[in-house]
């Protein structure tokens, strides 16, 4: 008789996108589709077909296949993903089925970009992450707006006042481009945490910054710190203390956002949120830490003048890193801004198309269903 745990099925789950400035609301996308499967096998549009359907994209492709295959619940990354899913392409990677968030997506047409396999019955639906889209934060970049680090009453509001030119506005009528808020939890932390503690062998490396936007170049730096050791902790400073140092309106992600970023990254075991700019006596023993790592980018003092390293570098633990990649959160705000109007015609473009498919989508639903008897697709 055979054992039916070993006969089990493994399951292998399919999702694919731009995934374009990958921000939290990805990862926690990703998050939910592995967890109805075993395997997560993600396809990446290429920069010719974003660029025919939805508008330029903010990274190149073969960043945005980086920075995917960096998310720790993603198994293997597929290039070039055709913009449509097919079910020959489910088949190819021997996917069971396709999943997305309960967002609209749709091709230059118009047309939903998941019909296919939804009408195969091989499509599945997750929560999309409220507060945040690449379009909420290219318009951020764009307005410079200090909106998303509010405090007190307003701290959890996510820049409800950009322009309407840009679909991000709280009048926005496309629930998917427009502005929402984020509300961070204890739960939503513990999801992405990997909830590991160090071992007594291992060597903990410790680095610190506002890991804003989280792109390239900060996937590179902490794959490099990573390999100095068996255990990595990221400090992550606060909102006012980033504002300091950056000044202008960084950071442009606030705290909570940036927490989930980092904590979504693979190389990344644990993160201290609003840790000290300084990197103290009491932090480093507090967490063993045995290796400080910063990279090239120029050291801000601390608000006294004094040099935040002193304690590392004063028990000889402290590295200076070379990643081989010298991109900058301030390298992709000037990308933003340098395209200002293409990006403002593809938020514009993309909540038209949104409004016209879901509107179609409603009138459907009307027609099959009727007033009185309506079929829940989401069950």
């Amino acid at each position: 008789m055979s054992d039916n745990k070993n006969d089990k099925k493994e399951i292998r789950v399919w999702c694919d996108g731009c995934y374009d400035m990958v921000h939290f609301g990805h990862a926690n996308s990703l998050r939910q589709a592995k967890a109805l499967g075993d395997v997560l096998i993600v396809g990446v549009h290429t920069d010719e077909e974003i660029s025919k359907h939805k508008g330029p994209p903010v990274f190149t492709q073969e960043e945005r296949y980086k920075m995917v295959r960096a998310i720790k619940w993603v198994d293997q990354v597929v290039e070039g993903a055709p913009y449509v899913t097919t079910l020959e392409t489910l088949d190819k990677y021997q996917c069971d089925f396709c999943v997305h968030g309960d967002d609209i997506t749709v091709t230059a047409d118009g047309i939903d970009t998941y019909h296919l396999v939804k009408e195969a019955g091989r499509y599945r639906e997750v929560q999309r992450t409220a507060g945040v889209s690449t379009t909420d934060l290219v318009g951020r970049m764009l307005l410079l707006t200090r909106e998303h680090f509010k405090r007190g009453d307003k701290e959890y509001t996510v820049a409800l006042d950009h322009s309407s030119n840009l679909g991000t506005d709280s009048t926005a009528r496309s629930p998917y481009t427009g502005c929402s808020q984020f509300l961070p939890t204890t739960q939503k932390i513990i999801q992405f945490s990997s909830g590991l503690s160090p071992k007594p062998t291992d060597k903990v490396v410790y680095v610190a910054g506002a890991f804003d936007l989280f792109h390239v170049g900060h996937l590179d730096f902490l794959e490099a710190a990573n390999a100095q050791g068996d255990f990595l902790i990221v400090g992550l400073h606060t909102d006012l203390e980033v504002n300091r140092y950056k000044g202008s309106n960084y950071p442009i992600m606030n705290l909570h956002e940036r927490v989930l970023s980092v904590l979504a990254c693979k190389y990344v075991h644990e993160v201290v949120i609003g840790a000290p700019y300084s990197v103290t006596a009491e932090l480093m023993d507090h967490f063993k830490v045995q290796v400080v790592c910063h990279g090239l980018t120029p050291i801000a003092p601390d608000a006294d003048g004094s040099d935040p390293y002193t304690v590392p570098k004063q028990r000889g633990c402290f590295k200076t890193l070379s990643s081989g990649n010298s991109m900058t959160t301030e390298d992709i705000v000037q990308r933003i801004i340098r395209h200002r109007l293409e990006f403002e015609v593809r938020n514009t473009r993309k909540e038209q198309k949104e409004l016209s498919l879901m509107k179609s989508l409603q009138k459907n639903h009307i027609k099959q269903n009727g007033d009185c008897h309506v079929k829940n697709d989401s069950s």
